[in-house]
C-alpha cells in the first residue's frame, strides 16, 4: 500500500514538473547564410531595438517558436509585424503573437524583414526586398517542415498593418524573382495556404483573385482612417471570385488593436477568439501527428 502511495506521489510530481517545464526557447534563423544576396556586406550591421520596436534590419531572419507539443496541430504561421516599413513592432505584433499561436499548437515564425522606409538605410531597400524576405521565409518553413513537425500544406501568413500589406502580396501577388542565382530553397513554393490580415495597410501588388486564392480572415475597425478600406476591398474581390473570406469590421478602436491586449473595447479584447473559431472551422487546430518516415 505504502509503495503504491509513494508511486502515485512520484507520478504527480513528475506530471507537475512536465507541466511547469519551460517552453523550448525561440530560435532565430537567418534566411540566407551569408546575408541577403547583393547585400552581404550589410548583414553584420547591428539592429536597433528599444521598448516595443526593432529597426535597421539588414540580415533578414525568422524567429521560430515551436508549437506546444501536446497540442501540436501541424499548422504554422509566418507572422509579419507592422511599423510603417520604418521599424517593426516586434513585441505586440511579433513575439507576443507567436507565443499565442504556439500555445495553441501552431508553430509560429516571426519575420524580420528589410524596411524600405527605414531612416538608417535611405534609398537602399525597396518594398520588393521585403517581399523577397517574406517569400524566402515561406520557402524556408516549407522546406524544413519535416524537421519542425509541420504539415507543408498548412502554412499561413499573419500580418499587422504594414506587415499586413506584406502578407497580402505574399498570398495574392506573383512572387518576385529570386535574388542572385537562387538555390534549392528558392525552388519551393512561397504561396501560403491561408492568411490572417489584421488592419492591413493599402499598399499591395498586382492581384488576380480566383476561387482558389488562399482563404482569408480579415479584421479592422471602422474608425481606422488608414486601414479599414483595404479589408472591404479584399472582401468584395473575394466575394466576386467565389473565394473563401471572413471579415470582422469592429465599430471603433482605431489602429493597432493587435491581439486586444490594450483596448477599452470588450469586442476587441475578445477578437482573437475569432481567430480560434476560424482556424477550428478550417480544421487547422485539430491535433496532428506526422506520418512515420522510412
Amino acid at each position: 500500500m505504502l509503495r503504491a502511495v509513494l508511486a502515485a506521489i512520484a507520478m504527480l510530481f513528475a506530471n507537475l514538473a512536465f507541466a511547469q517545464a519551460p517552453a523550448t526557447p525561440p530560435l532565430r534563423i537567418s534566411l540566407w547564410a551569408n546575408g541577403a544576396p547583393g547585400f552581404e556586406a550589410r548583414a553584420k550591421i547591428p539592429e536597433q531595438s528599444e521598448f516595443y520596436w526593432t529597426r535597421n534590419i539588414n540580415d533578414p531572419s525568422i524567429t521560430y517558436f515551436p508549437a506546444r507539443a501536446e497540442r501540436r496541430t501541424g499548422a504554422a504561421v509566418l507572422i509579419m509585424p507592422g511599423g510603417a516599413h520604418e521599424f517593426l513592432v516586434i513585441t505586440s505584433e511579433g513575439d507576443d503573437v507567436a507565443r499565442w499561436f504556439a500555445d495553441r499548437g501552431v508553430a509560429a515564425f516571426v519575420l524580420r524583414y528589410r524596411l524600405f522606409r527605414g531612416k538608417e538605410s535611405p534609398g537602399i531597400y525597396t518594398f520588393d526586398h521585403a517581399r523577397q524576405d517574406a517569400e524566402r521565409a515561406m520557402r524556408t518553413i516549407r522546406g524544413r517542415a519535416g524537421e519542425w513537425l509541420i504539415d507543408p500544406g498548412r502554412i499561413g501568413v499573419v500580418g499587422f498593418s504594414a506587415g499586413g500589406e506584406l502578407a497580402r502580396v505574399t498570398a495574392l501577388s506573383p512572387p518576385v524573382a529570386a535574388p542572385g542565382a537562387g538555390d534549392a530553397i528558392d525552388r519551393i513554393s512561397s504561396r501560403p495556404d491561408f492568411g490572417i490580415l489584421v488592419f492591413p495597410g493599402p499598399l499591395h501588388g498586382p492581384e488576380a483573385i480566383t476561387k482558389e486564392s488562399p482563404p482569408l480572415l480579415l479584421a479592422a475597425t471602422n474608425d481606422d482612417e488608414c486601414c479599414s478600406q483595404p479589408i472591404i476591398d479584399l472582401m468584395a474581390a473575394y466575394r466576386q471570385a467565389g473565394a473563401s473570406a471572413e471579415m470582422h469590421m469592429y465599430a471603433a478602436g482605431g489602429h493597432a488593436f493587435n491581439m486586444g491586449e490594450r483596448t477599452p473595447f470588450v469586442s476587441l479584447r475578445h477578437w482573437p477568439d475569432r481567430i480560434t473559431d476560424w482556424m477550428t472551422d478550417r480544421g487547422l487546430l485539430a491535433l496532428w501527428r506526422p506520418a512515420p518516415t522510412g
